[in-house]
């Protein structure tokens, strides 16, 4: 029994619009920066009013104008390595892979994975695991997907590859969340997480199919909603790939397209040193409407 994570009307409509978005990404991708320090000072009010760190870095690929707050600090990476494992699969591995049925025990299950605690019994393709991963942010998948490049330290050695030497990942999933101010395990900043997106969806990391085929993946994230989703416009279309663990740290990373095609690459990581603290979505969307404002 198959278990499609998706509707053929929306796979085909993702892919269509990944299509749309790649065709501007050769154009603009590699412009030049201009610092925005009016934007800084926007998130740094945004920090104070929702008593969280808040690390940003931003760029309108087409203008050069970027915004950075905390940039180069450390923040857990939480569920956003999900884009480099998924990225990693596409280009290292075979495409008859993505056909190839994978199976787990139930004891393989961990916490938050709403499609593989589903289908133990006949397993899913790479592919369909790859779309857990991305769309439902599914753990298990992404544990079952690691297993195929070398665990852990297989994502940390892609990241390598696309000139990023500072995010790792030294763990699993759930325990890769656990966020401990000062662990240097599995995190990355700012700066560095968006510069592996940016080459990823909108460089030539990946071919152009495979950037399609990630991009329609992120294009289709579901827990985007009270996130970035809630503060870029309407009008504008958002693939991205969102996060959370304790210490309240909620992460989102993508690239969202104005209406006439100008990509602008958000990367916000956000936590707090209370273990107790609630964990917020709002300064992520709070973020994400500030940005578009200030750079779109």
């Amino acid at each position: 029994m198959t278990h499609p994570i998706l509707s053929r009307r929306a796979v085909l409509g993702g892919a269509a619009a990944a299509a749309a978005v790649a065709a501007t990404a050769a154009a603009t991708v590699g412009g030049g920066s201009m610092a925005y320090a009016a934007g800084s000072a926007s998130i740094a009010a945004l920090e104070q009013k929702h008593g969280r760190l808040l690390g940003v870095w931003a760029k309108n690929i087409r203008t050069g104008r970027t915004m950075e707050h905390r940039a180069e600090e450390r923040f857990p990476m939480l569920s956003t390595f999900k884009t480099l494992l998924a990225a990693q699969i596409l280009r290292d591995l075979p495409r008859r892979t993505l056909q190839q049925r994978l199976t787990w025990d139930a004891s393989d299950v961990v916490a938050n994975s709403p499609i593989t605690s589903l289908t133990t019994r006949n397993g899913l393709t790479v592919a369909q695991l790859c779309e857990a991963t991305v769309t439902r942010s599914d753990n298990t998948a992404a544990n079952v997907l690691m297993r195929l490049i070398g665990g852990p330290a297989g994502v940390t050695a892609f990241a390598r590859s696309l000139g990023d030497d500072v995010s790792r990942l030294d763990r699993w999933e759930p325990e890769l969340n656990s966020a401990i101010p000062g662990d240097l395990r599995d995190t990355t900043t700012p700066h560095a997480i968006a510069r592996s997106y940016t080459k990823l969806l909108l460089g030539n990391a990946l071919d152009r199919t495979d950037r399609d085929q990630l991009t329609t993946w992120m294009l289709a994230n579901q827990s985007t909603v009270t996130r970035f989703g809630a503060g870029v416009p309407a009008s504008w279309r958002l693939a991205d790939k969102t996060g959370g663990g304790d210490y309240a740290t909620r992460n989102d990373v993508g690239v969202t397209w104005t209406p006439d095609g100008a990509p602008i690459v958000i990367a916000a990581l956000t936590r707090s040193d209370d273990p107790a603290a609630a964990p917020l979505d709002t300064p992520l969307a709070d973020i994400a409407a500030t940005v578009c404002g200030e750079l779109g």
